[in-house]
């Protein structure tokens, strides 16, 4: 892990600041793009423009003939043609280490929250390579999360990585404040990404509380930040759960949410002249996710569980984002907008949901609970309607019959309160009990 130090002498300090600068011209500003000439930066520099309203940093995305293409991550008001442009000698860092627990930070990694200066912390470039396939410890044991629905029915592994889908409104955030709260790891990062301004601290004091927040890290990009901010603020969040990976921690890292990230590299590229595709979303979006959600998981020690959040497009699991997701994650978790408004919470739809470790991560008795468990819901799905109209003869199914005998234990089951966390052993023996009933 490379580790820049922010620790100067102050001869070193003195050397720098008499140290001739090299200043180059901005000589195009072109929606999210600046052309920069005459500025010594290479790709994933950063340089900073000075305008009418101070200086705006900037990251370098592209060398051309004709100079430097940057990325503004700050308002670009203010800036003109001519303005001058200063190069850091650094690549974007952010700050690590265990003192950002309990801290919220901006999509920079930058102090949100009024407490002390991170200045003396140690700082690490945010690009990073994922680790090499074979170097990665195997995902072999079961994370608590906290939610007997997902412990019980879609387990998760340590390192695993899982969606959670869904459109608007059904509960994504929710279900993250109880992950956040009831999970088994000592320390979960989470990415706020394209969300409501309002929404962040009902989010951090209401659904997180003071318990969560003691233990996580928030990192917060509201939808209103540059889209630059919103991309940069997943790769933040990623390289800090990195740092306590690699440090030997087990980590949830929880991303709310992925589509809002695709999203903002939709606006990157788009502005950048790539052509349009599936939807809209040009070729740098496909090829931005599995960069950024092959770097989570398991390492050669410790390991990065992560949830990310995927807010599909009228509720259509299909949508390009819920797709491809889909195809590099390890599992993935349904919301149902029918059992939301029916006032189930959390409202996941466990026979939508799969995880593709739960085999590994579970004993041959819990697998057999569970599918149990599973084959009654399935049962009940399939005369629902036949029951409504009264269609349905008792005695024609058995599991059916068992299944309506058994639906409102197994409903009592899978609804949770967001603040009441079930331990994991609680939430197996509940499993069994159920399975085991008549």
């Amino acid at each position: 892990m490379t580790v820049v130090s922010t620790g100067r002498t102050r001869v070193d300090e003195a050397l720098e600041a008499a140290r001739p600068q090299r200043l180059g011209r901005l000589v195009e500003l072109k929606g999210l793009h600046l052309l920069a000439r005459g500025v010594d930066a290479a790709v994933g520099g950063l340089v900073e423009v000075t305008g009418d309203a101070g200086a705006v940093p900037a990251e370098v995305v592209a060398s051309t003939p004709q100079g430097v293409v940057c990325l503004p991550l700050g308002n670009t008001a203010g800036l003109r043609t001519g303005a001058p442009v200063r190069s850091t000698g650094a690549p974007l860092l952010v700050p690590v280490g265990r003192a950002l627990q309990g801290r919220v930070l901006d999509g920079l990694g930058r102090p949100l929250d009024g407490g002390p200066s991170l200045a003396d912390l140690p700082r690490v470039p945010v690009e990073n390579d994922a680790p090499e396939a074979l170097s990665r410890s195997l995902v072999d044991r079961q994370v608590g999360l906290g939610v007997r629905a997902l412990d019980a029915l879609v387990p998760c592994g340590r390192g695993q990585r899982m969606s959670i889908m869904a459109g608007s409104g059904v509960g994504k955030s929710t279900l993250l404040s109880m992950v956040a709260r009831g999970t088994e790891a000592a320390v979960s990062v989470v990415a706020l990404i394209g969300e409501r301004g309002r929404e962040v601290r009902e989010f951090i004091e209401n659904d997180l509380g003071p318990e969560g927040l003691a233990r996580s890290v928030v990192v917060v990009a509201t939808s209103d930040a540059p889209p630059v901010v919103r991309l940069r603020a997943a790769f933040v969040a990623t390289r800090i759960a990195e740092w306590f990976r690699d440090a030997g921690e087990d980590v949830v890292l929880m991303m709310d949410s992925l589509t809002r990230v695709a999203m903002a590299q939709r606006e990157i590229g788009l502005s950048a002249g790539e052509p349009p595709t599936t939807r809209g979303y040009p070729p740098s979006v496909f090829a931005m996710l599995p960069r950024l959600l092959e770097r989570t998981g398991p390492g050669a020690v410790g390991s990065i569980t992560g949830l990310y959040t995927v807010l599909v497009e009228g509720d259509d699991l299909q949508d390009p984002i819920g797709d491809t997701s889909r195809s590099i994650l390890d599992g993935h978790v349904v919301l149902s907008r029918r059992l939301a408004t029916g006032g189930h919470y959390p409202s996941i739809d466990v026979l939508e949901s799969l995880s593709r470790v739960a085999p590994v991560v579970t004993d041959r008795e819990q697998m057999a609970a569970a599918t149990t468990v599973r084959r009654l819901l399935a049962a009940h799905r399939d005369v629902r309607e036949l029951v409504e109209i009264g269609a349905y003869a008792a005695g024609s199914d058995p599991d059916a019959d068992r299944a309506l005998a058994l639906m409102p234990r197994i409903n009592d089951f899978l609804r949770q309160r967001v603040d009441e966390p079930t331990p994991l052993d609680e939430t197996w023996r509940a499993l069994h009990d159920l399975a085991g009933a008549r």
